[in-house]
């Protein structure tokens, strides 16, 4: 059991961290939670596909003269790297356009629980 915990530790706690934001997301009601809950699970998904993607020894996709070119398995695959780069630049922009309303919301109603808010729009 120790071994397991021992070779997948990061497995287990990317799935702590997803666990952690999806209850702010579900369960808080200030919304600046829920934003920072949602940012926790955008974080822990883009970094369980960059630890997928790592391979103990291999490099990068650059040829290598002192490494057979046969032997795929020495080299990292970058498209799992390269998608994440563009869940990055999608992550960053969520969040500001998130803020960017909340902003809009407390200036608004003065309030971001969400009881409250939905009392103050009807």
């Amino acid at each position: 059991m120790l071994e397991i915990i021992k070779g997948y530790y990061a497995y287990f706690f990317l799935v702590a961290v997803f666990c952690i934001g999806l209850f702010g997301m579900m369960v808080k009601r200030n919304l600046m939670k829920k934003v920072m809950g949602m940012s926790m699970v955008q974080s822990a998904v883009i970094l369980f596909w960059i630890v997928s993607a790592f391979k103990e020894g291999a490099t990068v996709t650059v040829l290598d003269p002192t490494r057979e070119v046969e032997n795929a398995d020495l080299y990292l695959n970058p498209l799992p790297h390269t998608l994440m780069l563009t869940a990055i630049v999608v992550a960053v922009v969520t969040l500001g356009v998130s803020f960017a309303l909340l902003i809009v919301i407390y200036r608004r109603y003065r309030t971001l629980e969400e009881p409250l808010l939905l009392e103050k729009m009807q």
